[in-house]
C-alpha cells in the first residue's frame, strides 16, 4: 500500500515564508524602524529632554491612564456583551451584533464629534449630567468615554468565538456535581476564557494609547490637563519638528510593544498552567 503525500493548497514553506517576511518588513518593520532612526538625529541628551518634558510626561500619564481605565471597563462589560450575543437568542440580535463593529467602520473624527455633541455641557446627555455636577466633555472622563467606545469591539470580537467553543455540557456537568453558579463561573468559565479575555484587554489598551481622532474633540486639549500624547505628536509635526515628534512616538511604540510582549508571555504561561 502506498501512502499518498499530503499536498497543501498554498505553495511550499520557503515561498510562503519568504513572502511573509518580505510583506512584514515592508508594511510593519521598516516603517517602525524609521521612528528611532529619525529621532536619533536629536542625540541622547536632546532626546531625553524632549520625552521627559513636564508637558509631555503629563500627556503620557493621561493617555496611558485613560487607556487603561477604558480597557478595564471594556474588559468587564465587553465580556457581558459577548456572552449575551453568543449564548442568547432575542429579537434584534443580529442588529446589535452588527453595531459592535460600528467603531471599526465609523471614521474616528466622526465618532469624536458625535461624542462631544452628546456629552458637551449643553449636549443631549451632557446637560443632564451637568445638572448632577458631572462634566464629561473636555475632561479626562470624556477621554475615557471616547477610548471605551473605540475599544469595545476588540474585547467582544476576541471573546465571542471562544465563548462559542465553550461546551454547555461542561457547565451542566459541573452543576450536576453540586457546583454553584459562582463556582462554575470562577472555576470553569473564566479560566477557559482568560487567555482570550486578556488578549482583548491588551488589544483595546494598545489601541487606545495611540488613539487621536475620536479623542481630540472631546478632550478639550488643555496642556497639562486634557492634552493627549498623539496631539503633541501632531503639534510637533505641524511645526516641522520631525525629530521631536518621532522621539515622542518612540516612547509610545516602546510602551505598546512592551505591553503586547508582556501579555503574550502571560498568555503562554496561563496556557501551560491550564494544560498541566
Amino acid at each position: 500500500m502506498f501512502s499518498r503525500q499530503r499536498r497543501n493548497v498554498l505553495p511550499g514553506f520557503r515561498l510562503t515564508m519568504g513572502y511573509t517576511i518580505l510583506y512584514l518588513c515592508l508594511i510593519v518593520i521598516v516603517p517602525l524602524l524609521t521612528l528611532p532612526v529619525q529621532s536619533w538625529e536629536l542625540g541622547w541628551s536632546a532626546f531625553w529632554r524632549v520625552v521627559s518634558d513636564a508637558r509631555v510626561v503629563a500627556s503620557y500619564r493621561l493617555s496611558i491612564g485613560a487607556a487603561f481605565a477604558a480597557a478595564c471597563v471594556n474588559a468587564v462589560f465587553g465580556l457581558i456583551v459577548a456572552w449575551v450575543l453568543t449564548r442568547y437568542r432575542f429579537p434584534g440580535q443580529r442588529l446589535f451584533d452588527a453595531l459592535i463593529d460600528l467603531p471599526f467602520a465609523l471614521p474616528t473624527a466622526v465618532a469624536g464629534i458625535t461624542l462631544t455633541t452628546l456629552y458637551a455641557p449643553n449636549g443631549w446627555i451632557g446637560r443632564y449630567l451637568n445638572d448632577l455636577g458631572v462634566q464629561v466633555a473636555f475632561t479626562p472622563l470624556g477621554i475615557t468615554v471616547a477610548l471605551t467606545f473605540i475599544g469595545l469591539p476588540f474585547v467582544v470580537r476576541t471573546l465571542q468565538p471562544v465563548i462559542d467553543d465553550l461546551d454547555l455540557e461542561i457547565e451542566e456537568a459541573a452543576s450536576s456535581l453540586g457546583a454553584t453558579r459562582w463556582q462554575i463561573l470562577r472555576r470553569v468559565v473564566l479560566p477557559f476564557l482568560f487567555p482570550a479575555w486578556l488578549t482583548g484587554f491588551a488589544l483595546a489598551f494598545a489601541r487606545a494609547i495611540g488613539e487621536y481622532g475620536s479623542v481630540v474633540f472631546i478632550a478639550g486639549n488643555m496642556p497639562m490637563r486634557t492634552e493627549i500624547t498623539p496631539l503633541l505628536i501632531i503639534t510637533q509635526l505641524e511645526q516641522f519638528n520631525y525629530a521631536a515628534a518621532t522621539a515622542i512616538a518612540v516612547v509610545l511604540l516602546v510602551i505598546s510593544f512592551a505591553l503586547l510582549l508582556a501579555i503574550n508571555g502571560l498568555q503562554a504561561w496561563t496556557s501551560r498552567r491550564l494544560a498541566a
